[in-house]
């Protein structure tokens, strides 16, 4: 099977939130699959980490971390931002075309003879099918350790058959109410579920309702709750926003002092803006909780270099003046939380510079409360639709929009729509490309920026 057919195969499937969830949500299946393959899972240690944002920013600072520190570190992650392969990846490389063709074509085979023999009711789902993949990879490249994010929820998600020596448990907030339910204490409960018995769960304040059921799950299975705060800096004069030089193009990079195993080092990240302070916090406390583990090699020196070496595009993305082409910022903010920690770094770092808008979204997702955030702060905001079949029409957008006061206009297709946005940025003007990862993964491949 090549490559072209065996993605094809997978996307006939259907998209990872297309299923219903009796097909969705079935780790019973998922266990059938992963038993007729021998139990890939089962051969290598993992950390897991669920929340509804900075779950993403979360695991790859954690992996980069681990892969400074000499493991050799597997990294899960969806969805992707350009290919399929960017959410299996070893040591930060992604999955060969030959490899992830090879192990579908071998996973499909046997979820086809369980399904004629009766032991699966219809064959995996496309999520099912992507995390039994990144598994077998893991195990037949003898990883040390791997870094999972959960797809959505977790406690019924398919990563969840692992036994994790830690879980993590990023900021909750209101999203894909119609599998996890309609309140932050209701989706908390889906989260809270990769807590194991006598396990060992990383987080950090937030929300009464989650703290509540975060905390009720640690005593009801006596497991050990980790903060992270100890890691978060205050606002201060020592944490800065600073612009930098770097090949892949971001300009800003967070930096302060942090006092960590006993020694101070210098953070120095990437990921920009006040709620990746908590995700990087999260990732520091999960490395630190993992050589207790026993995992050799998580030092502090380790863990300074990870911070400053992880690669998360999209997340605040800065891509500086050039060639006549405006100031960037591509950030993936979907939902209404995401959208607060995007106007935040906005506010912080752009107060004196007009923002044009680049803006398309998910038809299930609160459009009406992300324009209401975030276009009170564009000069115009330019409507677009990516190529997607959930993705919510610019007209859509504009009706949500409208009460925002905004100067909304329509380009449907996404190219277009970035070449106007380009056109109208005169000056000091910055182009932000956000409201969905299927849009802001489009403009960086028109941009030929790597992901």
């Amino acid at each position: 099977m090549s490559y072209e057919t065996a993605v094809a195969s997978m996307f006939a499937l259907g998209h990872e939130l297309a299923q219903t969830p009796l097909h969705k949500f079935d780790l019973a299946h998922m266990r059938v699959l992963l038993r007729a393959l021998n139990h890939p899972e089962r051969m290598f240690p993992s950390a897991l980490i669920a929340g509804t944002n900075g779950k993403g920013s979360t695991a790859a600072t954690l992996a980069s971390i681990l892969q400074a520190s000499g493991l050799k570190t597997a990294l899960y992650t969806s969805p992707h931002l350009i290919r399929i392969n960017e959410r299996i990846r070893i040591n930060g490389v992604e999955i060969t075309d030959d490899d992830f063709a090879g192990l579908h074509g071998e996973l499909d085979r046997v979820a086809d003879r369980l399904v004629e023999v009766g032991e699966l009711p219809w064959h995996p789902s496309f999520f099912e099918m992507m995390t039994a993949i990144a598994f077998s990879q893991f195990a037949r490249e003898r990883v040390d350790v791997a870094v999972l994010e959960v797809g959505m929820g977790g406690r019924l998600d398919a990563t969840n058959v692992v036994e994790p020596l830690v879980s993590v448990i990023a900021d909750i907030s209101l999203d894909h109410q119609k599998f996890l339910g309609n309140t932050v204490g209701e989706i908390a409960r889906e989260k809270a579920g990769i807590i194991r018995p006598g396990g060992v769960v990383v987080t950090l304040p937030q929300q009464p309702e989650a703290n509540d059921v975060i905390g009720n799950t640690i005593l009801d299975l006596n497991a050990v709750g980790v903060s992270a705060v100890q890691y978060v800096p205050p606002v201060s004069p020592g944490t800065t926003e600073s612009r930098v030089a770097s090949a892949e193009g971001n300009s800003l990079r967070s930096r302060y002092p942090l006092q960590v195993m006993g020694k101070q080092i210098l953070v120095e990240s990437p990921l920009v803006g006040r709620h990746q302070l908590r995700n990087v916090a999260l990732a520091i406390a999960a490395a630190e909780e993992l050589s207790k583990k026993g995992l050799a090699g998580i030092t502090a020196e380790s863990i300074e270099r990870g911070i400053r070496e992880t690669r998360w595009p999209g997340r605040f993305q800065v891509l500086p003046a050039r060639d006549g082409w405006p100031e960037i910022v591509l950030d993936v903010a979907h939902n209404p939380a995401g959208a607060w920690a995007l106007r935040s770094a906005l506010s912080g770092l752009y107060d004196d510079r007009p923002l044009i808008f680049v803006f398309g979204a998910m038809r299930d997702k609160a459009i009406s409360e992300m324009t209401e955030i975030l276009f009170p702060l564009a000069l115009r905001v330019i409507a677009t639709r990516p190529d997607n079949p959930r993705a919510a029409s610019p007209e859509e957008i504009r009706q949500a929009g409208n009460r925002t006061g905004a100067e909304i206009e329509i380009v449907p297709e996404v190219k277009a729509a970035w070449e106007r946005a380009r056109a109208c940025a005169e000056g000091k003007a910055v182009v932000v490309v956000t409201g969905s990862i299927y849009l802001v993964g489009e403009v960086i491949g028109l941009l030929g920026t790597s992901a």
